[in-house]
C-alpha cells in the first residue's frame, strides 16, 4: 500500500505578475549574465509606494519569475544544454526553463532603487518576463555546511555569470 498522497489541484494555482524586466537582453543566450543590467518595474497598482521600504539596505535580492517564451515542457530527463558529455537527469536536477510550471528564480545584485522601479545587474531573465516575487537575499536562509554539486553543472556555470 502506497503512503503518497496526491496534491489536489483541481482548483488550480493563480498568479498575478507584480511587475516586469525593462531592458537587459532581448535575446535568450545561456551565458554571460554578470554584466547584465536590467530594471524590474513594479505594478503600482499592485503594490504600494512603500513596498521597497528598507529593500536597500540589502546588497542582493531573489527574483522568482515566469519563463514567458518557454514553448517546451519536459517532465522527464535528458542532456542538459543537449550536451552528450555531460549525464542525462531529471527536470528537476537542472535549470532548464522547460519546466512544467515555467519557473524561475534567480538571485542578483540590486544595484539602485528608484520608488518601484529596481535596478538589477545579472538577472537572468529577458527583457518583458514576468516578475511573480521579490525578496532580499539573506545569507542565513542559505545551505548550512558543505554544498554537493556534480561536476557537469560546474562546467556548465563556469560561463554562465
Amino acid at each position: 500500500m502506497s503512503t503518497q498522497t496526491k496534491t489536489d489541484v483541481s482548483t488550480g494555482i493563480t498568479m498575478v505578475p507584480i511587475g516586469v524586466v525593462v531592458g537587459g537582453r532581448q535575446e535568450i543566450r545561456e551565458n554571460d549574465w554578470s554584466d547584465v543590467t536590467a530594471r524590474i518595474v513594479l505594478d503600482d497598482a499592485l503594490l504600494e509606494p512603500e513596498a521597497t521600504l528598507g529593500l536597500v539596505a540589502f546588497s542582493h535580492l531573489e527574483v522568482v519569475y515566469f519563463f514567458h517564451r518557454s514553448t517546451r515542457t519536459r517532465v522527464g530527463a535528458a542532456h542538459p544544454r543537449s550536451n552528450p558529455h555531460w549525464p542525462r537527469v531529471g527536470v528537476l536536477a537542472d535549470h532548464s526553463p522547460h519546466r512544467l510550471n515555467h519557473l524561475g528564480v534567480s538571485c542578483c545584485e540590486l544595484v539602485g532603487i528608484d520608488g518601484l522601479t529596481l535596478t538589477v545587474r545579472g538577472l537572468d531573465a529577458v527583457d518583458g518576463t514576468p516578475i511573480l516575487d521579490v525578496k532580499p537575499y539573506v545569507e542565513e536562509f542559505g545551505p548550512r555546511g558543505p554544498v554537493k554539486e556534480p561536476a557537469w553543472i560546474r562546467e556548465l556555470m563556469r560561463t554562465y555569470y
